[in-house]
């Protein structure tokens, strides 16, 4: 299979703040020297702690900012070569989920004029067909066609967030960017959600970029793994491996940060880091920083 998405040398500098109101900004790169490949059909999943550069990658790829330096290519698109407006074929090409289904859905629109709108667009769809079609894509994401007339605000977090995906599969994108797209549900209605992506990927053979801070859901979605830290990647490959056997210090460090339900895992687990511990007190310096997350252990 070809890469759908080569990205290579990327680097997103943003202008940070002033020490002094008469002083110049001081950039800051959220994402420095960046490569990743992505084959059709298939899932690659970026991981790391907030404010690693992911999300700021990902819109990057959306062309909803502008690179600094080095090259994104989406199939035959050259994406940082777009000027100031960006092809309608390229906004048919990749599509984007977010994390709050709330937040991307318009407040007072029904969920039908949301859906209808893109293949208004895109398509010239009208009368009967529009609504034969609005109606396919919500089945297809697990709703009633009837809720066409439903606004935001009538749906559950779980349903919002079908509705968001349904939206992103009106213009069948080549490649779907998934922002973090389960964190902001329950478990169960994650593992729904998750079930929903896996089906539509096979049935549709559509790409996704599926960016996390969860360790444990990305290895679930993924076929590869790649590992952000101070907006650099510092390891790339399977799923499987890269969450078995670990090659750098802070995927390991994530990986010990996934909340662990086994009582005697968990006990084992806090015996291993207070042996860690002394280890580094006794003059053994740390190899990586710890994420801010932390297990549940009681």
């Amino acid at each position: 299979m070809s890469d759908l998405l080569r990205v290579r040398g990327l680097t997103v500098r943003y202008p940070g703040r002033r020490p002094w109101p008469w002083s110049p900004h001081r950039p800051v790169d959220a994402v420095t020297g960046v490569d990743l490949d992505l084959e059709k059909g298939r899932t690659l999943g970026l991981v790391g702690e907030s404010g690693s550069g992911k999300s700021t990658l990902g819109r990057a790829v959306l062309r909803l900012l502008r690179p600094s330096g080095g090259t994104i290519r989406v199939g035959e698109f050259d994406v940082t070569g777009f000027g100031l407006r960006v092809p309608l074929e390229y906004r048919r090409a990749v599509q984007v989920v977010w994390q709050d289904p709330f937040g991307s859905l318009h407040p007072v629109r029904t969920v039908g004029s949301t859906l209808a709108e893109p293949l208004r667009i895109h398509f010239g769809l009208d009368g009967r067909e529009l609504r034969d079609r609005v109606g396919e894509l919500l089945e297809r994401v697990g709703l009633d066609a009837d809720m066409a007339d439903r606004r935001a605000h009538e749906f559950s977090g779980g349903q919002r967030q079908r509705v968001a995906i349904a939206r992103a599969l009106a213009v069948r994108p080549r490649l779907l960017i998934l922002d973090e797209p389960v964190s902001a549900l329950d478990v169960s209605t994650q593992s729904q959600v998750i079930a929903l992506l896996r089906e539509i990927q096979r049935d549709t053979g559509t790409a996704y970029l599926f960016i996390a801070h969860d360790l444990a859901v990305v290895r679930h979605v993924s076929h590869r793994i790649a590992v952000m830290r101070r907006g650099r990647v510092v390891e790339t490959g399977p799923s499987d491996r890269v969450c078995d056997e670990p090659a750098h210090p802070y995927t390991r460090a994530l990986i010990e940060a996934v909340p662990e339900p086994e009582p005697a895992r968990q006990r084992a687990r806090r015996a291993a880091r207070r042996t860690a511990r002394g280890t580094a007190t006794s003059g053994t310096p740390e190899t990586a920083d710890t994420p801010d997350t932390s297990d549940t252990e009681s």
